[in-house]
């Protein structure tokens, strides 16, 4: 049998890994050539590389490791499954236990009439059957010319063709284009777009960008709008208390369904169940993926009301992967979710973890390079600035700054990402207090040396 182990020299590996291995969101030659970082095992919020290096992950791998890594229980259930049923699909009239169980404790957990799961391999994957299923059940209630999905700009749905043209990243719409029948409106996004307006009017008139869209398209036109309770990948935006109240309120009164992307806010990370709950609002369909198995397998999938999945269930679906509800990936999630439930993560979460990283986070405005500092949950975002009074750009290509920081922190052995100039934080939940100030040694030390390293290269200035 061909093998190759964790202890071959690193060299060897970044060569092999340069020679075949296509990485996502890369620029695969120039990667080739520096050498990518190989990580070897992991427990907890620690990671270990081929060189030996501790590194603390302060983003949970991509957002998902809730019960951060190393738990045996996800390995001893999944090599039980795989020789009990390793696999079969949930087509022709058929079922298995995992899907079963998992779909079942997905309607207890989740919040209102939320009882039907559409499962999928991941985010991207359900948010393609979301699409299908809105327009699905607009065509079954004889409204069929009701296509038109609303999405934000800088929102982030997935990296198929479909669900990436339902986001709103410029960079993805460039290389693959958009699809028919998806309209964006303005983010939440205060501190980059908010001009001179309080936050609780700028939540109000993003939200009321909605209502603009829907009565500029059709109200007869407009199928859903789709959101994420706090923008990830767009840079952890948390829109002002005005904003979601009054989404609702516009989402009840032109009867349109409202679908949460919970991908990432889903199973503890807001210090709720959902995000939807933090925020209060009430989804027809919630996506869900990532820390449904905390990354250990994966799985994906959309809660549906009743009321869309009795629309729906009239006709036939044509719609489903071969992976629908993969029984070894069902019961690694089950297993999951019964960590986050028998050991009281969420508690953890409400009660230990969040408020001290609320604290800590919070008092990172008083480094010279951050402006805001905005937090819920376990997710968290500062915003990089020259000038915080006046919420100044840097004149420099926007990313350039997030870069240089990303990379101290790296050379830190701390996983923080950057999207454009601001650093962004998601650990896994179980994180301790302990392991919190260990995390912001590191984090001062590195917005330290990126401002010595900005100020160096003289990019310490505003745009015009």
């Amino acid at each position: 049998m061909a093998t190759i182990t964790n202890h071959m020299p690193t060299a060897e590996l970044q060569a092999l890994d340069a020679a075949h291995h296509l990485h996502p969101f890369s620029a695969n030659n120039a990667l080739g050539e520096e050498g990518t970082r190989v990580i070897t095992r992991a427990r907890g919020v620690w990671l270990n590389d081929s060189e030996g290096e501790e590194i603390l992950d302060a983003m949970a791998g991509l957002w998902c490791v809730n019960i951060g890594y190393g738990r045996d229980e996800l390995a001893e259930v999944a090599a039980r499954q795989m020789r009990e049923l390793p696999y079969y699909n949930t087509f022709f009239k058929t079922t298995h236990v995992p899907a079963i169980a998992l779909a079942q404790k997905l309607a207890e957990l989740a919040p209102g009439d939320l009882n039907h799961v559409f499962f999928a391999g991941g985010g991207s994957e359900a948010n393609d059957t979301n699409i299908r299923m809105v327009r699905t059940y607009w065509q079954n209630k004889g409204q069929p010319e009701k296509t038109v999905i609303i999405s934000r700009k800088n929102a982030y749905h997935g990296s198929t063709v479909a669900s990436s043209a339902l986001g709103g990243m410029a960079g993805m719409h460039a290389q693959s284009g958009l699809i028919p029948d998806v309209h964006h409106i303005n983010q939440p996004n205060w501190w980059a777009e908010g001009g001179d307006m309080d936050p609780e009017e700028f939540g109000l008139a993003r939200a009321r960008e909605l209502e603009e869209a829907i009565l500029e398209l059709g109200e007869n036109r407009v199928a859903a709008f789709i959101a994420e309770p706090v923008q990830g990948a767009g840079g952890v935006i948390v829109a002002p208390d005005s904003y979601w109240p009054e989404i609702q309120r516009i989402c009840d009164k032109y009867d349109i369904l409202l679908i949460a992307d919970e991908v990432i806010c889903g199973f503890g990370r807001t210090g709720n169940w959902f995000g939807t709950q933090t925020m209060g609002i009430r989804p027809h369909i919630m996506t869900i993926a990532k820390g449904l198995s905390s990354g250990y397998a994966p799985i994906g999938g959309s809660i549906v009301c009743d009321e869309v999945a009795h629309v729906i269930g009239k006709d036939e679906f044509n719609h489903g992967y071969t992976y629908s509800g993969h029984p070894v990936a069902a019961a690694v999630a089950l297993e999951n979710l019964r960590i986050l439930e028998e050991e009281n993560i969420l508690d953890h979460v409400r009660n230990v973890a969040a408020p001290y990283l609320k604290e800590k986070w919070e008092a990172l405005t008083d480094h010279p390079l951050v402006g805001e500092a905005k937090i819920v949950g376990m997710m968290a975002s500062i915003a990089l600035t020259p000038n915080k009074a006046s919420r100044a750009k840097f004149a420099s290509e926007p990313g350039t700054i997030g870069y240089i920081c990303r990379e101290r922190c790296f050379a830190n052995n701390l996983i923080m990402r950057h999207v454009g100039d601001r650093m962004i934080i998601s650990p896994p939940l179980v994180i301790t207090p302990a392991e919190i100030d260990e995390m912001f040694v590191r984090i001062r030390k590195s917005l330290d040396e990126a401002q010595a390293e900005i100020e160096k290269q003289g990019l310490m200035k505003s745009a015009a």
